[in-house]
């Protein structure tokens, strides 16, 4: 009778033990990451050929108590090496764990491969070699606290290698715990299987390996034990042939199909691939689709199970393409599975309740570092027509209005930056912006009187039905959150993907960076005060302030100015503005930038210009400012330094965000200054519903009689 350790991954340990019960193992004891087990040699080959979640098999062969270096060597040297394989035979030590005198794994590794070396030198036989890539036989050490345990591990390479995956294919399950997947999605052999996100087809290809009754040992070519003194050659060959003979049999009997899909073609021939090298190209099948054309291979029967380890994203914020992808997939379970069973492995529990459905049972299980999840759910049989209407139905029909009416005046326009729909519902309260084959979806975040798992659902439903409604792909959107009138809110960092993207608008052609920043680089609602600056800057000396990325200056530029200055005081900006002015051929000394902040930059110089456009914060109190900012409380002042830079003649085009803001016209009187109000002439249809987005004034000289 032989000791062994099966090693598994954490959370399996007590499938593990029930499988190696099945198999016939003994005295089976749980321990963390693996099980304790008994059984003679046939037993044993058993456990290796046919476990379908131990990581390996090992067979214990000292403990030893380890306070010194010396202690390690000596309780090594006590195993007769020379009887467990030849000096022939190569091998590799992996040690694993460090104690106050072990701080080192590879200073462990050579004391453990010194000690089997003096081994066979003392009885005068040749030293074996060391090989690091696959060795004859393999020593496990683990070092706990003061005790070493010293194993000779009989699988080799990791028992998850069945030998019939690609291992150039990115794998983000084992073939082990997709095995562990499988046994707890309350899928029955003899019933159809489905996984909609199927990869590399490792689910399915394990799932038809328990159903056909082929061991997942079968394909392996190396084995651990094959350089072990008492491998039994002949056991092992009928071990083999029994499973081989299963293995035909169990594909022979098997009538039920599996099947997977995945939207990239290059996916589905890996897992095409794998299929053939598993034996069981003729059971399943797969399809290059998207999750969003997902339909039941089998309308008329009979129910089977959906199961698929979805794709997961490190913030859910960033993510909604899976926000996306987990509402269709609900969507439709409910409305082309009734009856069926759905199991998911994802490591987050957040993407899962995209789904809308009630778990009805949950396992956890590591994948790697990561925490995960696994959810089984029962499908209503008649969920079809609960769930026939379109997702978020009345946000859905007016993004549908919104679109007839405005893509038709975009292109007339000659825009292809615009807003698709502005919080016109409450419930909905969101902001949808079109850039070219791309959009925007901005979250204000609710009040805290909405609760706030109605209103996550509320964004999942938006972002499922633009999704449907624009027949956009899923990666083709991206997500915002963010607070209402914020100051400079514009300048706070969100990502460093640095993916920017080409837009046009009227002839300009500007930068947009759609996920780095809160904002985009360019302002929607300022797009006709930009045209009008184009129209009036024609030989004209033009100061942009508060520049921000520069496109007002673009826009003066291409209109004719003679020169064009452009002051913000953000580097990262104004890079930004150089490369928008470089796009539209406008460089060298007659386009000048400024790095500087706007407000001390207006006291100090005394330069003279014909047009100015200003679009100050709301308000600010940055520290590389110095002083506060408030733009109805220091207009006045604005007006006074900008007056001073104002030719006879010229015009200051003056913008702001703040609700509710009033000129002060008695001060502006007083200033000898004029303003007419353009608010509504720089107002276009994608904003006709938010009239107080902005408010832009005329100001010049007050005409002398």
């Amino acid at each position: 009778m032989n000791s062994l350790f099966a090693s598994t991954a954490r959370g399996l340990e007590e499938l593990l033990k029930t499988e190696l019960e099945g198999l016939g193992a003994q005295a089976c004891q749980v321990v963390q990451g693996g099980v304790h087990y008994q059984g003679d040699s046939r037993l044993l080959y058993q456990s290796l050929m046919w476990s379908r979640l131990a990581s390996r098999i090992l067979l214990p062969l000292n403990e030893c108590k380890v306070y010194s270096d010396l202690d390690l060597y000596l309780g090594v040297q006590t195993i007769d090496w020379p009887a467990l394989f030849g000096p022939d035979a190569t091998f590799a030590v992996h040690f694993s764990g460090l104690n106050e005198v072990i701080r080192n794994s590879q200073y462990g590794a050579l004391k453990v491969k010194d000690a089997i070396v003096d081994s066979f030198t003392r009885k005068n036989l040749p030293r074996p070699n060391v090989e690091r890539e696959q060795p004859d036989l393999r020593i496990n050490v683990w070092l706990n606290k003061d005790t070493a345990s010293i194993a000779l591990d009989l699988s080799g390479e990791g028992l998850h290698q069945r030998g019939y995956r690609d291992s150039t294919g990115a794998a983000p399950i084992k073939e082990t715990l997709a095995s562990a997947i499988v046994m707890r999605s309350g899928w029955q052999t003899g019933t159809p299987l489905l996984d909609p996100m199927c990869g590399s087809g490792t689910l399915l290809i394990e799932a038809a390996m328990i159903a056909t009754d082929r061991a997942p040992g079968l394909h392996r070519k190396h084995w651990g034990f094959l350089g072990w003194a008492n491998h039994d050659v002949e056991l092992w060959k009928e071990i083999t042939t029994e499973a081989q003979v299963r293995a035909r049999k169990g594909l022979g009997d098997y009538t039920s199909r599996f099947y997977g899909s995945d939207n990239d073609s290059r996916v589905i021939e890996r897992a095409r691939a794998n299929t053939r090298r598993a034996g069981l190209a003729d059971i399943i099948s797969y399809d290059v689709k998207d999750v969003a054309k997902l339909s039941n291979p089998l309308p008329e029967g009979p129910v089977g199970t959906v199961i698929s380890n979805p794709p997961y994203g490190e913030r859910l914020d960033s993510e909604p393409a899976l926000i996306a992808l987990h509402s269709l997939l609900g969507r439709n379970m409910k409305n082309h599975f009734g009856g069926w069973n759905l199991s998911l492995f994802s490591a987050s529990p957040d993407l899962l309740s995209c789904l809308q459905l009630r778990a009805e049972r949950q396992f956890k299980a590591k994948n790697g570092p990561l925490d995960c999840v696994q959810k089984n759910y029962q499908l209503a049989e008649n969920s079809t027509s609960a769930a026939s209407g379109q997702i978020a139905d009345d946000y859905a029909n007016r993004l549908r209005k919104n679109i007839k009416k405005l893509d038709k005046w975009a292109r007339q326009e000659g825009i292809e930056c615009y807003r698709i729909y502005d919080a016109d519902l409450p419930e909905y309260n969101v902001a949808v912006d079109r850039y070219g084959e791309w959009v925007v979806v901005q979250e204000y975040a609710p009040p805290k009187t909405v609760d706030a798992n109605k209103a996550r659902q509320r964004l999942f439903d938006v972002i499922a039905a633009t999704l449907s409604v624009l027949e956009l792909p899923s990666n083709r959107l991206i997500l915002k959150t963010r607070e209402r009138q914020k100051g400079k809110s514009q300048y706070q960092k969100m990502d460093e993907k640095g993916d920017f993207m080409e837009v046009s608008e009227y002839n300009a052609r500007l930068w947009v960076n759609l996920t780095d920043y809160l904002d985009t680089g360019l302002f929607l609602d300022h797009r006709i005060a930009r045209h009008m600056l184009g129209k009036m800057s024609k030989g004209k000396d033009f100061l942009n302030l508060f520049a921000y990325t520069g496109s007002a200056t673009v826009h003066a530029g291409l209109g004719g100015a003679k020169t064009t200055t452009t002051v913000d005081m953000s580097r990262t900006y104004l890079e930004w503005a150089e490369r928008n002015l470089r796009l539209n051929g406008l460089s060298g000394r007659a386009h000048r930038l400024i790095q500087a902040d706007c407000l001390g930059w207006l006291r100090e110089t005394d330069e003279q210009f014909d047009l100015i456009f200003i679009d100050p914060p709301t308000f600010s109190n940055s520290k590389r400012m110095e002083e506060s900012f408030d733009v109805q409380r220091d207009h006045l002042v604005l007006m006074k330094d900008l007056k001073r830079l104002l030719r006879h003649g010229g015009t200051i085009m003056f913008s702001n965000n703040k609700r509710g803001f009033k000129m002060d016209f008695d001060g502006l009187a007083n200033l000898g200054l004029n303003a007419q109000e353009i608010t509504q002439k720089t107002l276009s249809q994608d904003f006709a519903r938010n009239r107080q987005i902005h408010n832009c004034w005329l100001v010049t000289h007050v005409a002398k009689d």
